[in-house]
This record gives C-alpha cells, structure tokens and sequence, in this order.
C-alpha cells in the first residue's frame, strides 16, 4: 500500500489539473474546501465518493485520508481552514453560491496578508450557510452488497431490477434492500440514481454529448435524464460547463 502522506496544514491556493489527472491518498490536520471553477472533481476515502461541478464544493474535515481526480480540464480551487464553520465532522457536498463562488476565487489568489484575513470571515459566513447537497455515492462494505454495486458501477446502464441483481449476488433480495439501507443509508433506486448521476457529470465533463450521456447512464430518455440531473444540480446538462 503506498504511503499515506501527512501535511501539517491544507493547502489553500489554484491547482490546474489534465483530465483524469489527481492528488494521491493524503491527510492534513487542517479543514478543506474543494472547489472546481471549471470541470467536476471528486473526492474519494474509505466511505465512499463525493462529487462536485461548478456549483459545488466538497468538505473535507482535518485527519479525513482522501484522494482528488479531475475530470475534464479543471481549475481546482484550495482553501485550508483552522476553524470549522459547520458542524460536520465528515465530507461533503456544499451548494455554491455565486457570492461564495467568488470569494473561493478571489481567495486562492494572489492576495496580501490582509486582505486576505479580511475576506475570510465573509466566505467562513458563506460556507456556514451553504446547504449540503446529497451527492456522495457511499462504499458498501458487505461482499454481497459490493457484488451489486461493483456491477452497476461497470454499467451504469443496467436496467435490471434489484431481484434480478441478487441472483448473481447469491443473496435475497430483501436482504440486499436492507443492506442498501443499513450500510449506505439509502435506497437501491436512490443509490442507483447516485451513480448515475456521478458517471453523467463526469461524461459531461469528457464531452460527450448529453443524448449518449443519457443513453450511457441508463435514462430511457434524454429528456428523463434532463429533467433528473436538473433537479440534483439546479441546471441542464448542457449548461454543466458553461457556468
């Protein structure tokens, strides 16, 4: 296993990254907001993966072992933070707002000293109203459940019912709804729209065309899969990389 490294404190600043391109497995005792101007970043640790686009952040709170990858050209945005403006102890997905977009912006740039001890406190006061979005796709830890999630993963498009899943799974499929449940705090139709969504974000950002990302991702339709992604992110595919 390759070593974990460990830095005193998050870095704050702009990281341009290729697509497909990412920062390893590391931990930092302090807080972090992950912010892609441009592109989608996810976030990954034991429990699972959170996804951002452009009207997104993702918190990740001091100790938490997490590795980023960028999909598509992305302009990462980094701000270390001493303080914890939220009562999460966990990672998560933040609704950004324009203000707050800004204000990630403006404070992972060049700044003085000043300046930039100023423009903390308004974006602590933004980061502490940002609501949290749910778009973590969570890990199973049963071998059964994994089995099941495992496949969906390799084709999101799989349309089979979740007794049809169990066959394979070798377990009940009322077992398998009831591990959904206590491992991953969520349906099997609620995670299988998770993962769907998080495939569809990160085509999009490859630029495939948002009829194939349908397609791709299991949606019987383009417009089914509009309507959906509109209603998880607040937009249409097609203005996913145009914000």
């Amino acid at each position: 296993m390759p070593e974990i490294r460990h830095l005193p404190e998050a870095p704050t600043g702009r990281r341009p990254l290729a697509p497909g391109a990412g920062i390893d497995a590391h931990r930092h005792d302090t807080h972090q907001i992950v912010y892609a101007c441009h592109g989608v970043v996810s976030v990954t640790t034991d429990a699972g993966t959170w996804v951002a686009p452009a009207n997104r952040a993702i918190w990740i709170p001091a100790g938490t072992v997490h590795e980023h990858l960028a999909h598509g050209d992305t302009d990462l945005r980094l701000v270390g933070l001493t303080r914890n403006p939220l009562v999460l102890r966990r990672p998560a997905v933040l609704a950004v707002s324009p203000l707050l977009r800004e204000l990630i912006v403006a404070y992972t740039g060049a700044l003085e000293d000043g300046e930039r001890a100023r423009m903390l406190a308004v974006l602590l006061d933004q980061v502490r109203r940002a609501p949290e979005q749910p778009l973590h796709l969570p890990t199973p830890r049963d071998p059964r459940l994994a089995a099941v999630c495992d496949a969906l993963r390799r084709d999101p498009a799989d349309r089979r019912t979740l007794a049809q899943l169990a066959v394979q799974a070798g377990a009940a499929d009322r077992t398998l709804a009831r591990l959904f449940r206590a491992e991953l705090g969520m349906t099997f139709p609620q995670w299988r729209t998770q993962l769907r969504l998080h495939r569809a974000l990160v085509l999009l950002a490859d630029g495939v065309p948002v009829t194939a990302v349908a397609h791709r991702c299991g949606w019987a339709s383009a417009s089914a899969f509009i309507d959906v992604f509109g209603r998880a992110f607040g937009y249409t595919p097609g203005r996913a990389f145009t914000l």
